[in-house]
């Protein structure tokens, strides 16, 4: 045998290029088991679409040519939107809102996440906490905005805006007499606001429910809270993508 007289180090480096040759011929053989015969394309091609479908998120993935950037796949747009769908749908269900798909998923996520903390004053956390504290730690997480533990505070450093043109976000203060702030929540939508109450802890509540609609006070506007309208950011991703 041609082997048995060989150097133990060409031996050595002839199995391992006998490995290499196996390998790449396995390789070969299972990229072209996948790839479209011409039975399949004269009848029903069910054997191409796997190929067609790898060779269109591969040419999504790698770059054309040299220096090129690769670029998503087709397919993420669609599972990204079909998730997106499905999270509004679990949020409009919970808080009892209609949504339109274009809300701050991060303030929607955030409250469901504190929903049913029981009240507890002088309390910020997820085993208890009034409605300052609770809106704190909410302004905290999704805006990254340190807010004082104080719903007269809060008041002091909000922009005032009147109540028909409150946005998610905005927060909500109720008063037994003028002046006499003793309650805040965090506006959502549709009339309805978050907040920590202290014979249910935090929930969502409606501003035309009885109680919270005769001591209203009024609403502010936190800055920094302002964020670009959905419609414009949908827009300038759609027409990014056209071209």
């Amino acid at each position: 045998m041609a082997l048995a007289g060989a150097h133990p180090n060409q031996r050595t480096m002839k199995n391992t290029l006998l490995c290499c040759l196996a390998a790449a011929s396995l390789a070969l053989s299972f990229c072209f088991d996948k790839a479209p015969d011409a039975s399949a394309s004269a009848g029903t091609a069910t054997h191409a679409v796997p190929a067609v479908a790898e060779a269109s998120l591969l040419s999504g993935l790698l770059p054309s040519n040299e220096g090129d950037e690769p670029t998503a796949a087709p397919e993420s747009a669609l599972v990204t939107a079909t998730r997106d769908s499905l999270a509004y749908g679990y949020y409009g269900q919970t808080l009892g809102l209609k949504l339109t798909q274009t809300e701050n998923k991060s303030l929607l996520q955030t409250v469901i996440d504190w929903i049913g903390t029981p009240y507890s004053y002088g309390a910020s956390s997820r085993r208890g906490t009034d409605c300052s504290g609770f809106v704190t730690q909410v302004y905290k997480k999704v805006y990254g905005i340190t807010l004082k533990h104080s719903s007269r505070a809060m008041f002091g450093s909000a922009k005032r805006v009147a109540k028909t043109e409150m946005k998610a976000g905005d927060l909500v203060f109720f008063s037994h007499g003028k002046g006499n702030i003793y309650h805040v929540g965090i506006y959502l939508k549709d009339g309805k606001f978050a907040h920590s109450a202290t014979n249910g802890g935090v929930m969502v509540s409606s501003l035309n429910q009885a109680y919270y609609h005769r001591n209203f006070y009024a609403a502010g506007r936190v800055e920094g809270t302002e964020v670009p309208q959905a419609e414009a950011m949908l827009e300038a991703a759609t027409v990014q993508l056209a071209n």
